[in-house]
Order: structure tokens, then C-alpha cells, then sequence
């Protein structure tokens, strides 16, 4: 209780429209890292929404986090537990057992782009992205990667739900297939209707769209929770960590 009032006294809360959760000021490297790391688990835990940048000095902390080893034994602990979950299901083998996975940070790992755009800290630069985008470079999270061969090995239908757009079709199949993604049973992209839409509505939708073709979605992993959150999220979900970036 003690540390938590000199928190409070320290960093004094701000609105979080203004897109920061705390009033962060230089107090002290060991007094900074435990709001950013507070910060860092309330987000992830959905319970910090509707924010545009990562909080005021948390920028240090995310990169550390990200390129120091916490964040892929995160990930890799994330994917054991959907490879258990996944090995003892029973699943019929007709084609209609799903998994669905979310694209950017879930399949490929965009921390070579965040890594130049402080990691979070300053609003998102559509053009910049596109430029990136559009090298097709993005590498695999490999951990990922791994528990994606088992299923496209096995009897599983997998699809990939993004909110790209369906004109960027070409550049993500290609990088898809260069990070070794070469197989699925359907790549869902936003159509020009579906542009505006928050992604919890637009991909909700897509997913009912599978089961009312027959699927029954087994699991659904994503980065964001509006990836995994809604109806149709299937019967369960796995969050890939990522502290970056906020989608409703």
C-alpha cells in the first residue's frame, strides 16, 4: 500500500483521452519502470483502452521489453498453450475444424518498424507504414510460425482475418509466403464497405461468415483484443503480447 501512494504522489494520473495513462516524470529509473511495467500489464489485460501513444518516458521500457527477451518468452509461453489446448481437441477432419489468426504482430513481427518509430511513442504514421508495408520484409514470429505448420500439417482449416485492406492483396500474400506462410484455406481482407469499420466489428462479422459456412472455429489468436473480442471469437482465444499499438 505504502508503494502504491508514493506511485500515486509521483505520477499522478492524467486524462486518458490525452492518450498517456500516467503523468510520467523523471523520478527515478526504478520508480519509472514500475509504472511503465503497471501500464504495460493493464493494457495488455484490456483493462487501458483507446490509447494513441505509448505513456510519456515508457518508451525505454517498451523497447526493452520487446528486444530483451520478456517479450518473446511471453509469445513462446502463449503458443505452448495454444499447441496443448489444440493437440487434445477431437476434431472432426471434415475441413471445417478452424483456427484463425490475425496478420501484423501476430504471424509477422513488425518490431524492425517500431524499433525506428519509438517503439509506440509517437502517433502512427500512415505513409511511413505503407512504405514498410510495402517492402514485404516483415519476418515471422517464429514461435508462431512453428504451431502454424503443426496445424496446416494436420486436418485444421486455417484462415488469416486482417484489417488490411483488400488492395494491399498482392504485397501481403507476398510477404506472407516469403516469411513462410505459404498455405491457408482463405486470407480475409477489409473490402471497400468494410473501410471505417472498428476492427471488433468488421472481423466479428467475418468470423460469423465462417461459421455460417460450417467452420467451427476452434481458436482465434490475434494481438489485439479487438481481434478477440466480439461474437464468433471462437471457442477460445490467445493474445499475442504487444504493447505498441492500440486497435479498437
Amino acid at each position: 500500500m505504502g508503494v502504491y501512494l508514493a506511485l500515486l504522489l509521483i505520477f499522478p494520473f492524467i486524462s486518458i483521452v490525452s492518450g498517456s495513462f500516467y503523468d510520467i516524470t523523471l523520478q527515478g529509473e526504478s520508480a519509472l519502470r514500475t509504472v511503465c511495467e503497471s501500464w504495460r500489464l493493464n493494457a495488455e489485460m484490456g483493462n487501458v483502452i483507446g490509447w494513441v501513444v505509448i505513456p510519456s518516458g515508457c518508451e525505454e521500457y517498451v523497447s526493452n521489453y520487446m528486444l530483451g527477451g520478456q517479450y518473446s518468452l511471453d509469445v513462446d509461453l502463449m503458443v505452448r498453450e495454444a499447441m496443448s489446448y489444440a493437440s487434445k481437441l477431437q476434431i472432426e477432419g471434415d475441413g471445417k475444424d478452424a483456427w484463425v489468426f490475425d496478420i501484423d504482430d501476430t504471424l509477422l513481427s513488425h518490431i524492425s518498424y517500431y524499433s525506428e518509430n519509438r517503439f509506440g511513442a509517437t502517433p502512427f504514421n500512415k505513409s511511413s507504414w505503407v512504405q514498410w508495408e510495402n517492402l514485404a520484409a516483415a519476418p515471422a514470429i517464429e514461435s508462431v510460425a512453428l504451431f502454424y505448420r503443426q496445424l496446416v500439417s494436420g486436418d485444421w482449416s486455417v484462415f488469416f482475418l486482417t484489417g488490411r485492406s483488400e488492395k494491399r492483396r498482392e504485397v501481403t500474400e507476398e510477404n506472407l509466403r516469403r516469411s513462410g506462410f505459404t498455405k491457408w484455406t482463405g486470407l480475409i481482407l477489409r473490402q471497400e464497405d468494410e473501410e471505417g469499420l472498428p476492427a471488433k466489428v468488421y472481423k466479428s462479422a467475418r468470423r460469423q461468415e465462417l461459421e455460417k459456412a460450417g467452420y467451427r472455429i476452434w481458436g482465434n489468436m490475434g494481438d489485439q483484443w479487438s481481434d478477440l473480442t466480439g461474437y464468433s471469437t471462437g471457442e477460445r482465444v490467445f493474445k499475442v503480447a504487444n504493447p505498441m499499438y492500440y486497435i479498437p
